[in-house]
């Protein structure tokens, strides 16, 4: 471009010459000449030499390069990562397996020992159902291991020992306690027939027994069990009628009024 310039500027002036031009047309195109090349050397200035340019494309060749570099690890990177996805995923399906096994394990584990539990729960059952041995010579021993077992609840067990001890000790002065306690035992089962001829026994087989007021007054509550009600309130009667200082007394009066009934009076 400077070059082109130049060449313009030499044209003009031997233009000039041949046309014979004055010398103020002369200053005037050379002052023009200087104003080119000032804008020149300006625009040589600001703009970017070839050197600069090359290194210019050399920084963007290289950054590029580095940019396809990374770009090459970030692949690599995404497949390793996948990679150790995969591993991780068959990891853990292998746990998961186990898991399940395990799971399986503990339940067949927890459904054996249910079923020792219940073995034993079973044989500790029938050991308790197995009767007490006492020494026969032992009365009281005897009748105290039948009275626990009522006030337990074992009235099975209980039953088999008062029979004990009223077949044994017929003559002694529990015989007719062990008596109604059986009848006791049969009334809080609900076997009320049972029950009323376990207390009829104590009044026919035992003479002025202390258990007697006791024994008639459940002996009419099992027949309101049974639903006879005549029996159960002439049972009731006797009881206020012959022992009318008792507890068993005041009992059956009580029961009478609650049903509606007269009470009779001492000595009816």
């Amino acid at each position: 471009m400077v070059r082109t310039l130049q060449r313009v500027g030499a044209a003009w002036v031997a233009a000039s010459a041949l046309a014979c031009v004055s010398s103020s047309e002369i200053v005037d195109i050379k002052t023009q000449l200087q104003d080119i090349q000032l804008q020149v050397l300006q625009l040589q200035k600001q703009g970017p030499s070839k050197g600069e340019v090359a290194d210019l494309q050399r920084a963007i060749t290289e950054e590029i390069q580095t940019l396809v570099r990374a770009e090459a690890r970030t692949q690599a990177d995404i497949l390793e990562l996948a990679s150790r996805i995969e591993q991780f995923e068959g990891k853990l399906d292998e746990t998961n397996f186990r898991l399940t096994q395990l799971t399986q394990q503990i339940a067949a584990t927890n459904q054996d020992l249910l079923a020792l539990r219940n073995a034993a729960e079973q044989e500790q059952q029938r050991t308790a159902a197995l009767p007490v041995v006492v020494n026969p010579t032992e009365p009281q021993a005897l009748y105290d291991t039948a009275y626990n077992d009522y006030l337990q609840g074992n009235f099975d067990l209980a039953i088999l020992s008062f029979h004990q001890y009223a077949e044994t000790y017929r003559g002694t002065e529990l015989a007719d306690n062990a008596t109604y306690w059986i009848g006791e035992c049969y009334y809080r089962q609900g076997k009320f027939q049972k029950a009323i001829e376990q207390f009829d026994q104590v009044l026919t087989r035992f003479d002025n027994s202390d258990r007697t007021p006791s024994a008639l007054l459940k002996k009419g509550y099992a027949y309101f069990e049974l639903g006879q009600r005549a029996q159960g309130v002439v049972h009731l009667q006797n009881v206020i009628r012959d022992y009318a200082s008792t507890d068993e007394a005041h009992l059956a009066s009580q029961r009478l009024q609650e049903m509606g009934l007269e009470t009779p009076a001492n000595g009816d």
